[in-house]
């Protein structure tokens, strides 16, 4: 069926603002060896659709086997859809393309790097980073199967800058059912219409010019589009019910800041305890001021980062504000027997969330993310038990990193460095 400029605006428009809501089943799963079985059977399942969206679609087994999930599923009629980033799945690209050539599977990639002069277009360094499925369910009329979480597609034991490694990188995702996977199908529609429209939008703005209305009803999805904002508070309460949950975005449209809001929020009403796991730690002052206050008043805040290494200059931002935030009483340690990729934090017995989204400039500010905010006590437990085999493997910082000048210096050059790649992709103010 032919596409209009009206469909791509509203599925574009279509991502609800962030609320709780009840009558949700939501698991939490624990790297690709627990995902991506589960997700190949849903794909397998579905009868009329499938909505993916990844930063990395890799070619080696573990994501050839989704690859081939959806395109027998588009072989027996399931309508199915990917998006995936163009620079984190540059290397992978013309593999992936090549699987799917032939296929109904209709593939589209977020800001494309296959010409040169394409790293010179504005906003390049605003990159899809969301992890996202979702699946029609049999026999459950409406009903909807959604994956959420930081895992991408590529094998744990995969690491694409440091090759095989023996131990699986520590990860995690969610599966969902209920009414809150339908916002998680919303969020990725958006992401391939907008990849779509990026690509087609000479074809999709020319039939709507021929269109009876072609101004009012553009304008109007346009409108719809910008606003209104997102709410202020993603905390609001709205669904009694259990499981209760909101499903947040960051989209550079409507909802901004609502990931870093929705921590900031939680860490302020901690009583008891904050545990966060991150590979990417570079927060802002909101953030900071947050977590210190929070150890002030007594609350036990854990750091899980990154021991074991990827990107130096990551690790360099992070260990940048250890002295700051150990001399207020936040406790920081490393995992040591696997690359960490996990962006998981529990704050008390009753805020969890697991999403995409690390905590430095580039997902707070820049990147396209989606991250999963669950309010119940039995998932809260069940994190929680994973972060204490998390913490069992890893080691706690005990020494101050740099001081005098060389700390001082380090600060600088990273504050520098982090302000400038702000500055380049369009973010003013202070972070």
């Amino acid at each position: 069926m032919k596409r209009s400029l009206s469909d791509t605006l509203r599925e574009l428009s279509g991502v609800p603002v962030p609320r709780f809501v009840g009558g949700n089943t939501v698991t939490l799963l624990q790297g690709g060896d627990e995902l991506f079985p589960r997700m190949v059977a849903a794909i397998g399942a579905a009868r009329q659709e499938v909505w993916l969206a990844t930063y990395i679609f890799h070619d080696d087994s573990a994501a050839q086997a989704v690859a081939q999930a959806l395109i027998d599923a588009a072989a027996r009629g399931v309508t199915v859809r990917v998006v995936i980033d163009g620079f984190g799945s540059i290397k992978s690209l013309p593999a992936v393309r090549a699987q799917f050539a032939g296929s109904a599977v209709q593939l589209e990639v977020f800001r494309a790097l296959d010409r040169w002069w394409a790293w010179l277009q504005p906003g390049q360094l605003r990159r899809l980073h969301q992890k996202l499925c979702v699946c029609d369910a049999p026999g459950d009329a409406g009903g909807l199967t959604a994956f959420v979480g930081g895992i991408n597609l590529i094998d744990d034991r995969h690491d694409l800058n440091h090759g095989w490694t023996d131990q699986p990188r520590l990860d995690f995702a969610v599966q969902m059912s209920g009414p809150l996977a339908a916002h998680a199908r919303a969020a990725t529609r958006a992401m391939w219409a907008r990849a779509h429209l990026a690509r087609h939008w000479r074809s999709e703005f020319a039939v709507a010019a021929a269109s009876e209305h072609p101004v009012g009803e553009t304008m109007a999805l346009l409108q719809q589009l910008r606003g209104p904002a997102a709410l202020e508070r993603a905390e609001a309460a709205d669904d009694p019910r259990p499981m209760r949950a909101a499903f947040l975005v960051r989209d550079n449209l409507r909802q901004r800041r609502v990931i870093e809001r929705s921590f900031v929020e939680a860490i302020g009403r901690a009583r008891e305890s904050v545990d966060i796991a991150v590979p990417y730690f570079y927060p802002g002052h909101r953030f900071r001021r947050a977590l210190r206050l929070a150890a002030q008043r007594g609350v036990h805040v854990r750091l899980l980062l990154q021991g074991k290494v990827d990107y130096r200059i990551a690790a360099l931002a992070a260990q940048a504000v250890y002295d700051e935030l150990r001399g207020h009483g936040v406790r920081i340690f490393e995992y040591n027997p696997a690359f960490l990729h996990a962006k998981v934090a529990r704050v008390d017995d009753d805020w969890a969330t697991v999403g995409s989204s690390n905590i430095d400039p580039l997902s707070l500010l820049l990147n396209l993310e989606a991250n999963v905010v669950v309010r119940d006590a039995g998932f809260s437990r069940q994190l929680a038990a994973r972060f204490d085999e998390a913490f069992a493997l890893s080691t706690e910082v005990a020494e101050p990193m740099r001081s005098g000048l060389r700390g001082w210096a380090t600060r600088v050059v990273v504050a520098f460095c982090a302000t400038l790649y702000l500055r380049i992709a369009g973010i003013t103010g202070r972070y």
